[in-house]
């Protein structure tokens, strides 16, 4: 044994490396395989909780109304010969186009969804700006305040407007007192209802990545502009606001994606003529129980969304490449 050791040091090098070797190859494998699973994870998620329910929806979507439960036309079905048959309807996208009641209330979601990202953006930018350059202690202070209002239930937060607003809420009692008016002002179900509770419920998804996008940018900077003559203003159109583009980029999708759909802030804000898309959905899922139509309106939502999140990304890109 000794002999072999002290006559063979080459080979005893050779075996230590083969095994180091192997080592290092099981290792790299169970890393590599760690990798996969850590990736595989949230592709299942999606994967279960998104494709699989937008394959059904699509599936209703190119399917026939029937009276049954559910009242839907099975899309695949055999035969007497025992031969599968695939049966797809295209009438429910075709009647989508075709009705101006489902145009107009895209476009009428689209502008809300708009109008109020705006004001989000105008609004929540400058409480971003203030809560990234406030104190230590003031500053988890006020981050605590904006994202406090996730801590109640979004129906219950939409319902306490429904009080503040009403004919016989503070808010008309408080113009009455000042003398602004002489009797209580319609507030509720109208259109300035409905874009006050989209501001204000969706304020805090606006006011969060402005704030991390602010709380990044480099001070100094500022300090350069303002030793070369630039006045604050100036300063802030051309560095603050073009290095933080990618948190208002981000701000606005979280508002306006949601916005877009949104049903209960119509629904109990809103008057009878606000007409948008997810209570359209909701009316022709429970009311009319017409799920082909309601899928396929769901489906073209989905498209017009994914466009926009497209057209955004493109943009993005080519300000990356210039």
């Amino acid at each position: 044994m000794a002999l072999i050791v002290a006559g063979g040091g080459d080979a005893v090098s050779t075996s230590v490396g083969v095994v180091t070797g192997l080592a290092g190859r099981f290792a790299a494998i169970r890393g590599g395989f760690g990798r996969r699973v850590v990736i595989a994870l949230p592709y299942a998620w999606l994967a279960v909780f998104f494709l699989v329910p937008f394959l059904i929806v699509l599936k209703i979507a190119f399917s026939n109304i029937q009276l049954s439960m559910p009242p839907v036309e099975p899309v695949l079905t055999w035969t007497a010969d025992h031969v599968l048959q695939l049966r797809v309807h295209f009438s429910n996208f075709t009647f989508v186009f075709g009705d101006r009641l489902y145009l107009a209330a895209f476009v009428n979601s689209l502008q809300v969804a708009g109008v109020s990202t705006l004001f989000a953006l105008l609004i929540g930018y400058p409480m971003a700006y203030g809560i990234a350059r406030a104190p230590g202690t003031w500053r988890n202070i006020l981050f605590l305040l904006v994202v406090l209002p996730f801590f109640t239930s979004f129906l219950l937060r939409v319902y306490a407007w429904m009080g503040l607003l009403g004919r016989s809420g503070p808010i008309n009692a408080l113009l009455m007192y000042l003398g602004i008016t002489h009797e209580p002002v319609q507030l509720l179900q109208t259109d300035f209802a409905v874009y006050l509770g989209m501001v204000y419920s969706y304020l805090p998804f606006m006011v969060l990545p402005l704030y991390s996008a602010i709380e990044k940018l480099d001070l100094t900077l500022l300090e350069a502009a303002a030793d070369l003559g630039c006045r604050p203003t100036k300063a802030f159109f051309t560095i603050t606001l073009p290095l933080t583009k990618e948190g208002i980029y981000a701000g606005c999708l979280l508002v306006f994606i949601p916005a877009v759909g949104e049903y209960v802030i119509p629904a109990l804000l809103g008057g009878p003529d606000t007409l948008m898309i997810g209570r359209v959905v909701w009316d022709e899922f429970f009311g009319n129980r017409d799920w082909p139509v309601a899928s396929a309106l769901a489906i073209m939502l989905l498209l017009i969304l994914s466009g926009f999140v497209l057209l955004l990304q493109r943009v993005q890109a080519q300000e990356a490449e210039a």
